[in-house]
């Protein structure tokens, strides 16, 4: 059973309101690999994605940290900094917001199969596989797949 990890977007997009085709669309893809497909998958997320959900005040917060009821909690720690600041130094992911640069040191030291997200500027870009490829190896890090739902979808 492959491993997936979730990240904060997936709760979000989830409970989405905006009503603009595309995020409508998302919501949906979301919703039916979540409600349908999951199951099939051993999902995990991580400490940082509650904290990022609990900050602020926001629409469905209760519901959307509450979706992630459940799943296996990765914590930080002094080597996932140490990864994230490799990614940082190495250009693979932004300094702002280094939250996209933890997602993937958790995803990757964890040997996640799927890092799940709608983050597609800087996580689920096929223009950046190659280089986190080239970074992890270097790093001696495994190499998640990142993806969204609709992917995981498949042929639906």
């Amino acid at each position: 059973m492959e491993t997936v990890y979730i990240e904060t977007s997936i709760p979000s997009v989830y409970f989405e309101r905006r009503t603009e085709p595309t995020i409508v669309a998302r919501r949906e893809w979301t919703r039916s690999w979540w409600d349908r497909h999951r199951h099939e998958f051993k999902l995990v997320t991580a400490a940082p994605v509650l904290e990022e959900l609990s900050r602020g005040d926001h629409p469905d917060k209760k519901e959307k940290i509450g979706l992630l009821d459940g799943l296996e909690v990765l914590a930080a720690s002094e080597v996932v900094a140490e990864i994230v600041e490799a990614y940082l130094n190495r250009f693979v992911m932004p300094r702002e917001p280094a939250t996209d640069a933890l997602h993937l040191a958790l995803a990757s030291l964890h040997k996640c199969d799927i890092l799940l997200t709608w983050n597609c500027k800087h996580l689920a870009n096929l223009n950046k596989t190659d280089h986190i490829r080239r970074v992890n190896t270097i790093l001696g890090l495994h190499v998640p797949r990142i993806g969204t739902p609709l992917e995981l979808l498949g042929e639906e």
